[in-house]
């Protein structure tokens, strides 16, 4: 059973930076991994999506150019480097591991129910 933790979280200014981790038991290095968020009274947002060995990315246009995502497979963890941070950033921030499938991983990445394995989350907070 794979389980993912995030770590990272916490209060920082507009413009300032934070970077989220996520370590992941199990066999996770083949697996699409997914960072979401979740703002009080919004529904839940993708937010980036990296494929398994690392190389390829999709982001949401929120935050493309702000945020980078990369992995480590030998450490079985992911990072989201979060730079610039604007108020509306501020959200509990998940952690996921997409499902196996045939699919093409970029067919679904931005899709929550692609995914299996979910962390308790991790919040974010931008003050002004």
């Amino acid at each position: 059973q794979v389980q993912v933790v995030e770590s990272g979280g916490g209060l920082v200014q507009a413009g300032g930076s934070l970077r989220l981790s996520c370590v992941a038991s199990g066999r996770t290095f083949d697996a699409t991994m997914g960072w979401f968020r979740w703002a009080h009274g919004k529904e839940r947002e993708f937010v980036v999506a990296i494929n398994e060995n690392g190389g390829a990315f999709i982001y949401a246009d929120s935050v493309e150019g702000r945020f980078t995502a990369s992995r480590d497979n030998a450490q079985n963890t992911v990072y989201l480097q979060m730079t610039n941070l604007k108020p509306e950033d501020t959200a509990v921030y998940y952690c996921a591991v997409r499902t196996q499938s045939r699919r093409p991983w970029v067919v679904d990445a931005a899709d929550p129910t692609a995914y299996a394995t979910w962390g308790q989350g991790i919040q974010v907070t931008v003050s002004s």
